[in-house]
């Protein structure tokens, strides 16, 4: 029996963007903090050909409150990572997930006091 071994098809961009373990762990931390202090109650996870995106809601049927983009063809430019308000309006943009994230850590240190 003789295998045959094929290339795996290695194109420009991956067919799908999505978070790694990192991301997603620094993300759903802030979330559930968010949950605790009773501002949360619901999540979606969008990962598609140009952006993963996780979204979050204040009731489910609603738009979401926030929307952390990644976007890695702006990587280069303007930062992959966005933060994305209600109305659409990009609140913040950068090339770390950390900063980008500071303005919801902001508002839930208002929260909890």
């Amino acid at each position: 029996m003789t295998a045959t071994v094929l290339p795996l098809p290695l194109g420009n961009r991956p067919s799908q963007i999505g978070f790694d373990r990192l991301e997603l762990t620094r993300i759903l931390d802030l979330y559930g903090r968010m949950v605790a202090a009773g501002h949360w109650r619901d999540y979606a996870i969008q990962l598609g050909r140009e952006a993963a995106v996780f979204a979050a809601f204040r009731r489910a049927a609603e738009n979401p409150e926030f929307r952390i983009e990644k976007r890695p063809a702006l990587r280069n430019r303007q930062g992959m990572w966005a933060l994305v308000g209600e109305n659409g309006t990009v609140l913040k943009r950068g090339a770390e997930l950390g900063p980008v994230l500071a303005p919801v850590e902001r508002r839930l240190m208002k929260l909890v006091e």
